[in-house]
């Protein structure tokens, strides 16, 4: 019977996700009908919440099984249509055709005419001319722009299209590999496809490390029914899934004593996106100098190539998009903010991820690490709490190794500050996220306030891992 009513919830998991990437568009909204697509975000939370429960019963061996399954599935109508939050993945497919075009993207814009011979259909449609005979650009992610020089209008499916890449060397060798095997003409389901196998492969080596930690091998339903990697990992293939993968790995070998093989996966993480580089503290406890080197050396090499081709321009979009998100000015922390407005709540910020890292590498055991990784990577997104849910790709499989699934608030926390462009609201999700996880970390630590509390200043990182009890 569990094996049934678990099965019937991962299949309207699965139908619920096909609708929502199908019929249910986020861009070109001016009928209202944004509400629905939060609404079924609410409800394939609610069901994969409802399928982790009723997996907590099912046989190990028929739970290893749906698990794989469920997390086939689910991914699998993820990629039913084209991505329907983010218009990254187009960028994605720029950077990659240009490159194997033998052009660096941080050489050029999207809209410079110097490329003017790269662009695909799919990506730069043509303008049509509007009733008052202006140029207009038609089409669902489709923005209008101007090239640089001419001034002339272009329309792009690219966002950002005047600046050149914001992206390390990491994830733009990934994306040329997967344009140098499917060429420029096809859109947006080559990178779903990436993200699929990726989210599978994270799913493979969850069950297989829970199983070797003895642990649960449940737990890696936590990450593979998740909505969060099906929708921003396969629907909007977030490049941010590959630096999870990475950095998954990178805290698997060091915990496994392998420094210097897992310096390097960190160090590979960090140039695929810049935020991994957080997942440091909790990996630097036991001789911190071969983690360290190896994972500066496989970031510098990697950069090589780049910096021979284009220079400082590596640096790409990266100082104005901190300012355009509102970092240096300290207006992007919400709840920060509420308090310590402006520049304030930056150093703040700074200060207490600063605390957070300190405390991580302090306490975290070496040969155990799961805890104080969840606990550094988790505080930064809650403390930086960024408007886009994709960077808890991060942070969800590290979840699934400590099977603390209170962590999960965080994700849906960002979700809500995503789709619903209230910053009240989103200081109050933040707020009760913190309370939840704080609540439960209590919990956890033993009866009694005070031994909890006592308990905790003691081993504030170790983890443990049961199934919730009835």
């Amino acid at each position: 019977m569990r094996i049934f009513l678990t099965s019937l919830l991962l299949a309207a998991s699965t139908a619920v996700t096909a609708v929502s990437v199908t019929a249910l568009p986020f861009y070109d909204d001016k009928t209202g009908r944004l509400w629905p697509l939060v609404a079924l975000t609410g409800v394939l939370w609610v069901l994969f919440a409802l399928a982790i429960l009723s997996l907590r019963r099912v046989p190990l061996r028929a739970a290893v099984t749906l698990v794989l399954v469920g997390s086939v599935a689910i991914g699998g109508a993820a990629m039913a249509g084209p991505p329907n939050t983010s218009t990254d993945s187009a960028r994605y497919a720029w950077d990659g055709i240009v490159q194997n075009a033998g052009v660096s993207p941080y050489e050029y814009a999207p809209a410079d005419d110097a490329l003017e011979h790269l662009r695909p259909d799919w990506l730069f449609p043509a303008p049509v001319a509007a009733a008052d005979g202006e140029l207009a650009c038609e089409g669902s992610r489709i923005m209008k722009s101007a090239e640089p020089g001419s001034g002339e209008t272009i329309c792009t499916a690219i966002n950002r299209a005047t600046v050149p890449t914001i992206y390390p060397p990491a994830a733009e060798i990934f994306f040329a590999g997967v344009r140098l095997v499917t060429g420029p003409e096809p859109e947006y389901w080559p990178m779903q496809l990436a993200g699929l196998a990726m989210s599978l492969g994270i799913t493979v080596i969850l069950l297989r490390a829970l199983q070797n930690c003895g642990r649960d091998p449940r737990w890696a339903a936590l990450w593979g029914w998740s909505p969060l990697a099906a929708t921003e990992g396969v629907t909007n293939s977030h490049i941010d899934i590959l630096a999870g993968l990475l950095v998954l790995v990178a805290t698997l070998l060091v915990s496994n004593g392998h420094r210097w093989r897992g310096g390097i996966a960190l160090g590979a993480a960090i140039s695929v996106k810049l935020i991994p580089v957080i997942a440091a503290p909790a990996l630097l406890r036991r001789q911190p100098v071969k983690v360290i080197f190896a994972s500066i050396a496989a970031f510098a090499l990697l950069y090589v190539p780049y910096i021979l081709a284009s220079g400082i321009g590596v640096l790409g979009y990266l100082p104005g998009y901190l300012r355009e998100e509102g970092y240096s000015s300290g207006e992007r922390f919400v709840l920060l903010s509420l308090i310590f407005p402006g520049p304030a709540a930056l150093v703040l910020a700074v200060l207490l991820i600063g605390v957070t890292g300190a405390l991580v590498w302090w306490k975290t055991d070496p040969a155990d690490p799961w805890v104080g990784q969840l606990v550094m990577i988790g505080a930064t997104l809650l403390i930086v709490s960024p408007r886009y849910p994709w960077y808890a790709l991060l942070l969800v499989p590290i979840i699934a190794m400590t099977g603390r699934w209170e962590w999960l608030a965080v994700p849906v926390a960002l979700t809500v500050r995503l789709l619903i462009p209230s910053t009240d609201l989103a200081r109050l999700a933040i707020a009760l996220a913190i309370v939840l996880i704080v609540w439960m970390s209590f919990r956890r630590a033993g009866p009694g306030s005070g031994g909890r509390l006592a308990a905790w200043l003691r081993h504030p990182f170790r983890a443990k891992a049961e199934l919730p009890s009835d």
